[in-house]
């Protein structure tokens, strides 16, 4: 049986929902009741998002590297971050990684190309609004993605951090979310939403909003772990 090893903690919230929905669709595809073997290496986001603050882009990659190396020492197969914003760094770790590592950048293109998307609008923290790494993959496939306004981004980038990582999920943060979205289908014709914060799923749990998909990265990503497992 393969290993997965995963670099969570950033944050705990979404971590414990991959662990659960790993063990979930793993047990629907195999329904003997057995349940995959999976190691956990729990990172401090608090380190994390200091270093991306201050644009510490080594500091990152080393701080994730090191975690990797564990998960590759303690006997894991291949690994995953659990996170998308430390995908700013994915490139180079895939370089160096001692385990070969699943994208959930590339897991959620596939799934946007599986869904004939052409136009998506990303939601994220703001360095994952702000970067190239998610244009950078999704142009490959002829898919533009569209970010909020420059004062939407603060206002999701501040309460991702002010709340979600710290497991508070208010109406009226849910309820702004959804203008934001709605003003981003109406003025800008996208087709469906890329959650591209593993928090996101969490406050808007719908499959779909305002007459548009969402796409929920957190689950792309689980299948595409499960697809490696049993591979």
């Amino acid at each position: 049986m393969k290993t997965v090893g995963i670099i969570g903690g950033i944050g705990p919230e979404s971590t414990i929902d991959y662990y659960r929905s790993l063990i979930a669709r793993y047990r629907q595809l195999r329904p003997d009741g057995s349940s995959p073997a999976v190691l956990i290496n729990s990172l401090d986001v608090t380190k994390l998002l200091d270093f991306m603050e201050v644009n510490r882009l080594n500091a990152v990659a080393e701080y994730l590297l090191d975690g990797l190396q564990k998960l590759a020492r303690a006997g894991c197969d291949f690994g995953i971050i659990a996170a998308n914003t430390p995908h700013i760094v994915f490139d180079e770790l895939q370089r160096r990684s001692p385990i070969p590592l699943i994208s959930i950048v590339e897991a959620a293109c596939a799934e946007a190309k599986k869904r004939g998307i052409s136009k998506a609008g990303l939601l994220g923290t703001r360095f994952t609004m702000q970067a190239q790494f998610y244009p950078d993959v999704f142009s490959r496939e002829g898919i533009a993605l569209v970010t909020p306004q420059e004062d939407e981004q603060t206002y999701i980038h501040e309460k991702y951090l002010g709340e979600l990582l710290k497991d508070l999920f208010l109406p009226e943060t849910r309820e702004k979310l959804l203008e934001i979205i709605r003003r981003m289908k109406e003025q800008r014709q996208i087709q469906a939403v890329i959650l591209g914060g593993t928090e996101l799923p969490l406050i808007l749990q719908e499959e779909q909003v305002c007459g548009i998909p969402l796409l929920d990265t957190t689950q792309v990503h689980v299948q595409a772990i499960v697809a490696q497992l049993l591979s």
